[in-house]
């Protein structure tokens, strides 16, 4: 295993998409909603181990949830789980921890990946970042894993590859990025063959994603370089709060991969899922045979279609009648909502949570 291998793992969200389940004390990345025994950031960690040595791993997290990270990743040292102290999308959690890296290998390549996703495929997955590693290694490219899409998904990005890269034929050059496209986008996307799903995994060279900083970023990127000293000292706490304070939030596709000139994209196929949905959930996990994904071994079902059951395990579950519903309780707290109408449950969680401090 190579020693210049680096891998940056984001796990800051706050957890509204799966609420109930999913809460801001307690967000998806640290919890086993599909039930496999480990959490979505073990599994993350996991599938990096095995192109990356562990102490070569940084999680950027909040600072409420070091503790979480500490007791889930119980071999990842210590000092290599950062903390931020404001949520500022991931251009500024990305250099952050790239200046963490450089400043311990100057030629280091470097994987980033969200925390909170779903690979099935792990042979392939890992065989990708190795073909990924060795070409960043060699190419001065920022680097994508695009997914081969099997549906016009309006809930991912979309990446428009161009030609071959320098006889690479899994590697192409990009030629367009596209944020969430309604349903008739999606579906030329689709009938092009030209677009894949941008699976928010990225791979680059430690210098190769500095330069491109420096370029289309580069406030941010004096306000860290004009503190590196401070980095890996009793002031970086201070440090790293003085920088977020003064920059704008900001994600690394719109701030870089956007606007730079040497973006590629390596195509794969490996089971790739954001796990960002109720939806994502029902389609990932065993249906029974009226398209209900349940939990729970004591249930009595009747005229019940296409629902997701999800309750603590000793509960009894009846259902009369429904169709097309999320049931889902945790911690006492219990919805019931439209599987069309997900998107508004972080907003009523929002709202319910208003309303009990103002109780309070």
């Amino acid at each position: 295993m190579n020693n210049n291998n680096y891998a940056i793992i984001m796990a800051g969200g706050i957890g509204s998409r799966f609420w109930p389940l999913s809460n801001s004390e307690r967000p998806k990345q640290f919890i086993d909603i599909l039930g496999t025994g480990k959490t979505l950031i073990q599994q993350t960690s996991d599938r990096l181990k095995k192109v990356c040595p562990i102490e070569n791993i940084i999680v950027l997290t909040s600072k409420d949830y070091f503790n979480l990270v500490h007791e889930q990743l119980p071999d990842l040292p210590k000092e290599n789980i950062l903390c931020e102290p404001f949520r500022r999308n991931t251009a500024p959690c990305i250099a952050y921890a790239t200046y963490k890296i450089f400043l311990r290998c100057k030629n280091a390549n470097i994987i980033v990946s969200p925390s909170d996703h779903i690979i099935l495929d792990i042979e392939t997955f890992t065989q990708s970042l190795k073909d990924g590693i060795d070409f960043v290694s060699n190419n001065d490219n920022i680097l994508t894993l695009g997914i081969i899409p099997s549906r016009p998904e309006t809930g991912y990005g979309y990446i428009q590859r161009n030609s071959m890269h320098k006889g690479f034929s899994n590697i192409r050059d990009v030629k367009t990025f596209t944020e969430k496209p309604n349903l008739k986008l999606a579906e030329t996307f689709l009938k092009s063959g030209d677009f894949l799903w941008n699976s928010g995994i990225f791979l680059w060279n430690v210098k190769t994603i500095i330069d491109a900083f420096k370029k289309h970023l580069p406030t941010l990127t004096s306000l860290f370089e004009d503190g590196l000293g401070y980095i890996n000292t009793h002031k970086e706490s201070e440090f790293i709060e003085n920088i977020y304070a003064e920059t704008h939030s900001i994600s690394i596709d719109y701030g870089v991969l956007e606007k730079a000139e040497n973006v590629c994209v390596l195509c794969a196929d490996f089971g790739w899922s954001d796990l960002g949905t109720w939806k994502s959930y029902h389609e990932l996990k065993e249906k029974d045979n009226y398209n209900n994904v349940i939990n729970v071994i004591d249930h009595e079902l009747a005229d019940t279609t296409n629902c997701i059951i999800n309750v603590p395990k000793n509960k009894t579950v009846i259902v009369e009648g429904l169709d097309n519903y999320i049931i889902a309780e945790h911690n006492d707290t219990l919805l019931i909502c439209s599987r069309d109408k997900e998107e508004r449950i972080k907003y009523l969680a929002e709202n319910i949570k208003t309303k009990k401090k103002a109780l309070n």
